[in-house]
Order: C-alpha cells, then sequence, then structure tokens
C-alpha cells in the first residue's frame, strides 16, 4: 500500500512573493478590515497547529510533493530554503522534514504555473472598473481548467513516483481537487479536510453567516492527532 498526507494549505503573504501586497489590499475591501485581520490571526494559529503535527512525525524517507514547486534535488531544496528565510510557514514545515530525512520531488509543471501567477497578477492590479471586469472574466474563464490541468499533473506526478510501501505527503492549496486522479491503491489521509478550509474561505469572502465563520475558525486551529 502506498499512503499520502494531504494537506490543505493556506497561503500566507510570504508564499505569495511580489504579488502578496496587491492581494492583501484586494482582500480587505472584499472582506472588510476587521474580518481580514481576524482571518490572518486564524491562519497563524492553523500553521501552528500542523507545525506541531508535523514536528512529531517521522520524516525518515518521507516524500514530499509541494504545491508551486517545479524543482527537485538541489535546485528544489534551494527553492525551499529561500521560502523558509522569507517565513513561509509551509516551508519552513517542508525545510524542518528535508532536515530529518525527508526527500523533496518535483510536483508541478511550470508552464501551468507560469499562466496561472500572471492572471492572478493582472486580477490583483487591475485599478479600474473595467479592468478589474475584463480580468476578472478571462481570470474564471481559463482558472478551472488551469485548476484541473494543475491537479492531474500533480496526481500523476504522485502516481509514478511514489512507490509501493513508501509513504508521501502533499502540500496543496485548499481549491486544488487533487484525489480523484490519484492511483486507487493510494491511502490518502486529510490531515485537515479540504472541503471545510474552502468552507472558511467562502463564508470568510461572503461575510454573511458569522456563526458559521466562527465555528470554521475553531476547527482550523483546533488540535491535531499524530497516529504516526
Amino acid at each position: 500500500m502506498r499512503r499520502l498526507l494531504y494537506v490543505p494549505v493556506i497561503h500566507v503573504d510570504s508564499d505569495l512573493g511580489s504579488i502578496a501586497p496587491a492581494i492583501d489590499k484586494r482582500s480587505t475591501e472584499i472582506c472588510g478590515r476587521e474580518h481580514w485581520e481576524k482571518h490572518k490571526q486564524v491562519v497563524t494559529a492553523f500553521w501552528n497547529q500542523i507545525e506541531k503535527y508535523f514536528k512529531k512525525l517521522n520524516a525518515g524517507n518521507l516524500k514530499i510533493y509541494q504545491d508551486g514547486l517545479m524543482a527537485d534535488g538541489e535546485h528544489g531544496q534551494k527553492i525551499i530554503e529561500e521560502g523558509a528565510q522569507k517565513g513561509s510557514r509551509n516551508y519552513r514545515i517542508v525545510l524542518d522534514l528535508i532536515n530529518r530525512g525527508g526527500e523533496i520531488r518535483k510536483t508541478e509543471d511550470i508552464e501551468l504555473l507560469k499562466e496561472e501567477y500572471a492572471r492572478i497578477l493582472k486580477l490583483a492590479q487591475s485599478k479600474s472598473l473595467w479592468e478589474r471586469t475584463t480580468a476578472y472574466i478571462g481570470y474564471r474563464f481559463r482558472r478551472d481548467k488551469i485548476m484541473e490541468n494543475r491537479d492531474r499533473f500533480i496526481a500523476n506526478t504522485i502516481n509514478q513516483t511514489l512507490k509501493e510501501g513508501e509513504r508521501g505527503v502533499l502540500f496543496i492549496g485548499a481549491f486544488h481537487d487533487v484525489t480523484p486522479y490519484l492511483a486507487e491503491d493510494i491511502h490518502v489521509e486529510e490531515v485537515k479536510n479540504p472541503q471545510k478550509v474552502r468552507d472558511y474561505f467562502r463564508t470568510l469572502i461572503s461575510g454573511g453567516d458569522e456563526k458559521k465563520f466562527d465555528e470554521l475558525s475553531k476547527y482550523l486551529v483546533q488540535g491535531l492527532t499524530n497516529n504516526d
């Protein structure tokens, strides 16, 4: 049997590089400053729990697949180290796993990443209503297909490189859905429920149901049981 730990990732500013200020500004406009600041606190607590979970995990020979990682070996490790130095909680966890015996593997197709990044950047930096509208329409038109292509590529990579008896971990954005494309003999263990993470974001953006938002926030920050 092949095992895969599935971690739905919530990206922080340090993961977003040069587009982080634009994303933060636009998110504040959409969600409201109070909600957006509360969201940042929730995300910090979320990553605290994920970090505790993996600190207790035996990382020996663990195969690591990472959202956005288009290289392995020395190049891939350099990317992880640079991201960790810039403050990425995700990359700090991955770097710790590497230092304790884990192995990173190329996960993504660079051309698909370039296309999605360019569209997100255009959407985030649009100023006028017309620019925002046309950028959004263009992004929505291609977003689902790009996401599906990325998910299929990632799943195919795991199917081909995770060997019988091996254990891997996938750190992947919460709105991805890689599981349907994984081989049937790969046993997926969700570290956090991806659907609940997605519901949290939808509630955050809609700003409608405060009770549901609080319930989902509590789920995100609650402790994790490590059965390793």
